[in-house]
């Protein structure tokens, strides 16, 4: 399983940047934008982790239940991120397809 650490500020600055989309799409009716409803839920998602991590001390245990979820969580989130990154990164090599590389000049 992969760790992340991050600092208070860079969590601030995600959670400033999720406050941020979801003011942007209060103004998108539900049907219009076809995330609308994933957007919702991955900002509550960000939040409520985000409050819960402030709040936990640092020695603090949880029950085996808790600690079971949170891990299912972040396995879930995990591969929806892996995949929706993949389609993107496929996406945007599409157009590579078209490239001549013996036309490519590097570092000059």
């Amino acid at each position: 399983m992969a760790k992340y650490v991050f600092t208070e500020s860079q969590l601030k600055k995600i959670q400033e940047g999720l406050l941020k989309e979801t003011e942007i799409n209060t103004e998108i009716k539900e049907g219009k934008d076809g995330n609308y409803m994933a957007k919702q839920q991955l900002f509550t998602i960000a939040t409520l982790a985000m409050s819960m991590w402030e709040i936990m001390e640092e020695d603090e245990e949880l029950d085996d239940w808790m600690e079971t979820k949170i891990a299912q969580a972040e396995q879930s989130i995990v591969s929806v991120v892996k995949s929706y990154m993949y389609d993107e990164a496929v996406e945007d090599m599409k157009g590579m397809e078209t490239l001549n590389y013996n036309e490519l000049v590097i570092g000059k």
